[in-house]
């Protein structure tokens, strides 16, 4: 498995995208789309991850983009299910933030998508203040993770 940077609006990030926002719409009512533009991870101490597989197909995309200082952002993180390229690539998004000198990563999803929160918390994620948009939003978890 290979992760590395992409235009978020490559024709492959787009589709890995939308095959997202149609998981999250299914699990929450919302694709959650509108918390992100790409624009937001095109500047400085920022990235847009695509995995690949040996063969060269992406299965996988993921965000870290500037919140505060010392903390990033992960952002459209999505695997296609049983790709396994979940925990490669948010480890090299991880990896990523930790080398633009974030010392922390922090996300939001939705408190009803238990996939997604029991997949962060085996790679150690806990929860966090709500933050940013998400502040008063009770149907959100915030999670973060200390980068080492």
């Amino acid at each position: 498995m290979q992760c590395a940077p992409a235009d978020p609006d490559s024709p492959e990030a787009r589709v890995l995208v939308k095959e997202l926002d149609a998981a999250l719409a299914a699990i929450c009512g919302d694709s959650g789309s509108g918390s992100f533009d790409p624009a937001d991870v095109r500047g400085p101490c920022s990235v847009f991850l695509i995995a690949r597989d040996g063969d060269g197909l992406a299965l996988g995309c993921g965000a870290v983009r500037p919140l505060a200082p010392g903390v990033a952002e992960l952002k459209r993180m999505y695997a296609r299910p049983g790709s396994g390229a979940g925990l490669a690539l948010l480890k090299a998004l991880e990896a990523q933030a930790l080398a633009f000198g974030y010392r922390e990563l922090w996300l939001s999803t939705r408190c009803v998508n238990q996939r997604a929160l029991a997949f962060y918390a085996r790679n150690g994620y806990l929860p966090v203040a709500h933050y940013g948009r998400y502040v008063g939003r009770e149907e959100s978890a915030c999670l973060g993770k200390r980068l080492q």
